[in-house]
C-alpha cells in the first residue's frame, strides 16, 4: 500500500451501492485484521457481523448489512490501541476499494455487543460498515458531512508545535517529518474534533490529546481512539518516508494548555 496516497484519498462512506462484499474481499479483510497490531501490544479480536441476520443497524448507513467490529479487555491504553489497529484495517480496506466509516454512537449498541458476544470486562468502542461506495451520497450523508465540516482540517500550525506549545510549527520547518505530520492532520476523528496536538523536540514527536467535553463512553475517553488513529498515521507515513521510529511513553514534562494530556512519543531518524 502507498499509505500517504491512501490517507489522502480515503473518506468516510455511509452510502453504499447495495452489492454484497465479494468473498475474496471479505477474506482479505479478516485475514489482514488478524495481523493489525498496535504499539501498545494489546490484543483485539475482530469479527465480521451480518446486520440482516443479527438485527444490527445504524440510521446513518445505507446500502450494506455487513459490519466489522472489534472487542478487547478494558485495560489502560485500550482506546489508543483499538484506534491504531482499527485504522490499519480501515486503510487496508480503502486500498482494495472497500468503503468504511467509524461508528461509535449512531448504532443500536446493545445489539452489536450481543452479536460480538461482549463479556464483562471487555469493550467494543467502534464498528464500521463494509461495502462498495455508491456513486452518489445520500441526502442524509451530505447533510451530515456538511454539519461536521468533514472535509476540513485545522491548519498545520494549530496542530503542531516546535519544542513548546507557544511556538507553532510551520510546514517548511518540519523537515523530514512534514509528510508524516500532514498524514496526522488528515486523520479522521469523532465529529471531526481533531484532538491531536504534536510537539516536535529534536528527534522526538510528542503526542497530546486536546480534550473536548462530552466525549465519553461508559466513563472512558473515546477521543483516545482518535489519538490511536493519529499515532497510526504518523508511524505508517514516517516509514513510507524512509524513517525509523521507536514508540515510547515518556512524558517530556512540557507545559501544556488547559484540557491537554500527554499520550505518547515517537523517536524518529532516517533509516541507515
Amino acid at each position: 500500500m502507498n499509505i500517504i496516497d491512501i490517507i489522502k484519498k480515503r473518506r468516510s462512506v455511509r452510502t453504499f451501492d447495495g452489492t454484497a462484499l465479494r468473498t475474496g474481499d471479505r477474506e482479505r479483510i479478516i485475514e489482514y485484521a488478524k495481523l493489525a497490531d498496535n504499539p501498545y501490544q494489546l490484543p483485539v479480536e475482530w469479527k465480521l457481523l451480518d446486520g440482516k441476520a443479527q438485527g444490527l443497524s445504524s440510521p446513518v448507513i445505507v446500502g450494506t448489512d455487513l459490519f466489522i467490529a472489534g472487542k478487547m479487555p478494558c485495560r489502560t491504553h485500550a482506546e489508543e490501541a483499538f484506534g491504531y489497529s482499527f485504522e490499519k484495517i480501515v486503510l487496508y480496506a480503502e486500498s482494495i476499494g472497500v468503503g468504511t466509516t467509524w461508528i461509535a454512537g449512531t448504532m443500536n449498541r446493545s445489539a452489536f455487543e450481543r452479536a460480538i458476544e461482549l463479556k464483562s470486562g471487555e469493550l467494543m468502542p467502534c464498528v464500521s460498515p463494509l461495502g462498495y461506495p455508491a456513486q452518489k451520497m445520500s441526502l442524509r450523508e451530505t447533510v451530515m458531512r456538511n454539519g461536521i465540516k468533514a472535509d476540513r482540517r485545522l491548519d498545520f500550525g494549530t496542530l503542531f508545535f516546535d519544542k513548546t506549545f507557544a511556538a507553532p510549527l510551520l510546514p517548511e520547518k518540519a523537515g523530514v517529518i512534514e509528510k508524516a505530520l500532514d498524514a496526522v492532520r488528515l486523520a479522521p476523528s469523532a465529529v471531526n474534533k481533531q484532538p491531536w496536538r504534536v510537539v516536535i523536540s529534536g528527534d522526538k514527536a510528542h503526542f497530546y490529546e486536546k480534550r473536548s467535553d462530552r466525549y465519553t463512553q461508559n466513563g472512558r475517553d473515546i477521543q483516545k481512539i482518535d489519538m490511536g488513529i493519529a499515532l497510526c498515521h504518523f508511524e505508517l507515513a514516517a516509514a513510507e518516508c524512509g524513517l525509523d521510529t521507536v514508540f515510547e511513553i515518556k512524558d517530556p514534562g512540557i507545559e501544556v494548555p488547559d484540557k491537554t494530556e500527554y499520550i505518547a512519543s515517537y523517536v524518529f531518524k532516517a533509516k541507515e
